[in-house]
């Protein structure tokens, strides 16, 4: 097994688990949502998971391309993917926030809720590999 493929699979490795993050938060927070918000919050924590998801992706993108690299820009990859994943949950909540399709409050709710959440695999998928 060569390099490229060992971090290709440790990419797609952690983009299944924190796709199954997100998938178990939606499951484990309907009942809440559904019973505090009512049926009008229920997209709004869907996307304010998949939000959280989407940015731990697009965040992962500079740790296995710093990993395909070499070692020396390993910590670089690090911090860009901090910068990256805060990044895309700015923008991407913006997004939806402003677009008008969802309640604001659910929507901000589990946005933090998917961040959070997520944070633990990220930082293992930056630190050691999956």
């Amino acid at each position: 097994m060569t390099g490229s493929r060992s971090t290709a699979a440790e990419l797609l490795r952690f983009l299944a688990l924190a796709a199954v993050v997100g998938i178990a938060l939606v499951l484990l927070g309907y009942p809440a949502t559904r019973r505090l918000g009512g049926e009008e919050a229920i997209p709004a924590m869907i996307a304010g998971c998949a939000i959280g998801v989407l940015a731990s992706a697009m965040g992962a993108l500079p740790v296995f391309f710093s990993r395909r690299s070499g070692a020396r820009d390993a910590m670089q990859g690090m911090l860009l993917s901090m910068a990256i994943r805060l990044a895309a949950v700015v923008v991407l909540g913006l997004a939806a926030g402003l677009s008008g399709w969802f309640e604001i409050r659910p929507l901000l709710i589990w946005i933090a809720f998917g961040y959070v959440a997520i944070l633990p695999l990220d930082v293992r998928y930056a630190v050691r590999g999956l």
